[in-house]
């Protein structure tokens, strides 16, 4: 079985979600999948198809570099379940708590530090970092 037969279903998912610049290639015994998704939704399901078919993503043989659709000045939904969101000094939970942003608040995109934390800014004015994660497109 190829690797794009295994993983087929996720490369369909992608292709349906509508993932901008959909690269898709066969390397060095692992599947590099590349491109940008729409939301953090589209982007956590994806992943959590990866893990459905490859639990613990333990075969290493899929490279997945799927970025998330948001420039700079965007607006941006805070997506915690019900708590705030800390705002960090620098990029890292180990970085001092500058600000929250409560749940379903709404944030500017300053920059997208990498894929895991990006600088944000609310509507109070204050800046720092947040975990991409929990920081959805509008």
């Amino acid at each position: 079985m190829s690797l794009q037969d295994k993983y087929a279903s996720l490369l369909d998912a992608a292709k349906n979600m509508g993932v901008a610049n959909l690269s898709v290639a066969e390397q060095g015994g692992a599947l590099h999948v590349s491109g940008t998704a729409n939301s953090t939704a589209d982007y956590d399901a994806l992943w959590n198809m990866y893990s459905q078919i490859d639990p613990n993503m333990a075969s290493g043989d899929l490279m997945m570099n799927i970025d998330i659709k948001a420039d700079a000045g965007a607006s941006l939904k805070v997506t915690t379940d019900s708590t705030n969101l800390n705002i960090r000094s620098v990029p890292s939970t180990e970085g001092e708590i500058v600000g929250k942003a409560a749940h379903n608040e709404v944030v500017t995109l300053v920059e997208k530090t990498d894929d895991s934390w990006w600088k944000i800014r609310t509507a109070a004015g204050e800046e720092g970092y947040a975990y991409a994660q929990y920081l959805s497109p509008m």
